[in-house]
């Protein structure tokens, strides 16, 4: 993906077994699991749109949450602060994946960051 793109949406679920039904029969996803992430639940749509439904806590919040790939988590989270927003969730590492990090923008819209370890 490119610098600038959503890659990755996440949905908070009391119930991620009733969330993933509905979305199921509503979109025709469907769901794997991530070994690493106890209740937490992917998918991909037909066009590589990837995302998540995860049991709704205290780290998942109760909104959805948008990721943007950037080139640099370092560099966005300069940006971020240089441009009124804070960070909510340092980066932290995500095993043969990359680095995430989360955002709260100046009008208070919470926002993900990714960064690919993958070159490409």
């Amino acid at each position: 993906m490119a610098h600038g793109e959503i890659n990755h949406i996440e949905f908070p679920a009391d119930d991620p077994e009733r969330a993933k039904r509905f979305y199921g029969a509503v979109a025709g996803w469907e769901f794997g699991k991530m070994d690493e992430f106890p209740d937490y639940w992917l998918f991909r749509t037909s066009e590589g749109y990837g995302g998540a439904i995860g049991k709704r806590d205290v780290s998942t919040g109760h909104t959805l949450r948008d990721y943007i790939e950037v080139n640099s988590i370092d560099d966005a989270l300069a940006a971020s602060d240089a441009n009124g927003g804070s960070t909510k969730e340092p980066k932290s590492e995500i095993q043969g994946m990359g680095w995430f990090a989360v955002v709260i923008d100046p009008e208070g819209t919470e926002i993900g960051l990714f960064q690919s370890s993958r070159a490409g």
